[in-house]
């Protein structure tokens, strides 16, 4: 599933492409994703203006000047492309919705397993959405501090790397990020949350915010089905220091260290057991 930077990715391509113009046109080509498309979406969308994009965790919000905002989740084989409305291309395979400018812009949801998601929302009441009233800390945000992490992990016994995917506590974090993050602070994914120190919850709490920027500036991380708005895959997959590299040399420790692989709630988790403790 597209995490934070994949996300961010598309949304400023989206957003560079078509704040400030007016929807045209828009096409809706099956009734549902995840859940039904809302049965008034063509209505709510022709004609407006589009004011501004926000990111809020995993979601892209688009926002009408007539005080709508669309709600759109990748899931996970989604993907946004955008081009020229008019080329008379053959459409991709598993292209759910359509949106046109215009300034003859276009953008494609494809999601070939359908586990994405679009929905309409009063622009002022966004954050009582039901998919986001339950969100936590944008690690992109101030409030990403030590101090607030700390809180967050105080008496919470589960592994670190468990708290971390917890986007009840802070979001926008997947797999891919959060090994990434406790190998450069040299903590072990398995130690409780609670174990952590006034020192390693500093450092986290600058290590997230680096990787994070670093993935956005790299397009995201290309694995499966991602790719950015404008079709080319993201390239922080090529500065990955642990995750998907078991049995390769620690980044620290050389040969004598081999990257290892565990298995957390069923998704994969690499480290070094020498340098994280």
């Amino acid at each position: 599933m597209p995490e934070l930077p994949e996300v961010e990715t598309v949304m400023r391509g989206f957003r560079d492409a078509f704040e400030g113009h007016r929807i045209s046109h828009v096409s809706v080509n099956r009734p549902d994703l995840r859940w039904p498309f809302p049965a008034d979406l063509r209505e709510k969308l022709e004609g407006q203006r589009i004011l501004s994009f926000r990111r809020r965790a995993k979601y892209i919000l688009m926002r009408l000047e007539g005080g709508w905002s669309m709600l759109l989740h990748l899931g996970m084989s989604g993907r946004l492309t955008i081009g020229r409305a008019g080329t008379n291309a053959t459409p991709p395979a598993h292209e759910h919705l359509v949106l046109e400018t215009d300034s003859g812009a276009r953008a494609g949801l494809v999601d070939p397993r359908r586990f994405g998601s679009v929905d309409l929302v009063r622009t002022g009441k966004e954050e009582d959405h039901r998919l986001l009233a339950h969100l936590g800390m944008e690690p992109l945000s101030p409030t990403m501090t030590g101090q607030a992490l700390a809180e967050l992990f105080r008496g919470r016994r589960t592994p670190v790397k468990s708290a971390l995917l917890d986007q009840k506590l802070i979001v926008g974090l997947g797999n891919i990020y959060v090994c990434e993050a406790l190998f450069r602070c040299g903590i072990h994914p398995e130690r409780q949350a609670c174990t952590l120190t006034n020192v390693e919850t500093q450092a986290l709490s600058e290590a997230i915010p680096q990787i994070l920027e670093q993935a956005i500036a790299s397009g995201g991380s290309s694995l499966r089905d991602y790719v950015q708005a404008d079709g080319t895959k993201g390239g922080f997959q090529d500065l990955h220091l642990v995750y998907g590299r078991e049995g390769a040399p620690c980044p620290n420790c050389g040969d004598a260290s081999p990257i290892q692989r565990i298995t957390q709630s069923g998704r994969s988790t690499f480290f070094c057991p020498t340098c994280q403790k």
